[in-house]
């Protein structure tokens, strides 16, 4: 693994079911979760710190509500044993959680965040992460976006989207990689 060490934590943001219904539009990266199932068995294996965030939504028409079958994590990364669950319910996973001060007393440094969605959750956690101090990797091929209609009703495929809030966050926030750069594979 590179750019990582026993003071980094996995921070998997909001892969949850309800995020794949189709009138949320396309998503680009297929392959996300299992870039991201493929983090989280290396950070198990190590015993690294790792935190599952999970949202629950209290608009009326979201699919991530606590009551509906969309709140729940995702097999492909599902908490396992005592694996801490951060439960949010607002985009930053800081805002109304004791996430910060769990990474605190851990003696956290750094963060590698994936998840979904790379504009909302994901963007709106790795800015607070480096406000907060926190060195923050966000990896590209483990997070994903969907389609957006823009203000003026234009069109931004769910790529465009992703790229553009990789963009957003690189060598500001951030430190984009890859997964196979985080496992120390390229």
């Amino acid at each position: 693994m590179t750019a990582t060490d026993d003071k980094t934590a996995l921070l998997i943001i909001d892969v949850q079911a309800g995020l794949d219904e189709p009138r949320l539009g396309k998503r680009n990266n297929p392959d996300a979760e299992s870039n991201m199932a493929r983090l989280l068995a290396e950070w198990r294996v190590r015993q690294r710190p790792l935190f599952h965030v999970r949202h629950m939504s209290t608009e009326p028409d979201s699919p991530l509500r606590p009551e509906l079958p969309g709140n729940a994590i995702k097999d492909e990364v599902a908490p396992i044993g005592d694996e801490p669950v951060i439960e949010k319910q607002v985009n930053s996973a800081f805002i109304g959680t004791d996430l910060r001060q769990r990474l605190q007393a851990a003696g956290i440094k750094s963060l590698v965040i994936i998840g979904l969605t790379t504009d909302h959750c994901v963007s709106s956690t790795t800015r607070m992460a480096g406000d907060l101090g926190f060195c923050a990797i966000v990896v590209a091929d483990a997070t994903a976006a969907h389609e957006r209609r823009s203000y003026d009703g234009g069109h931004h495929s769910a790529e465009t989207v992703h790229e553009l809030a990789l963009a957003n966050l690189h060598q500001e926030f951030a430190t984009i990689l890859s997964t196979d750069q985080v496992l120390g594979l390229d």
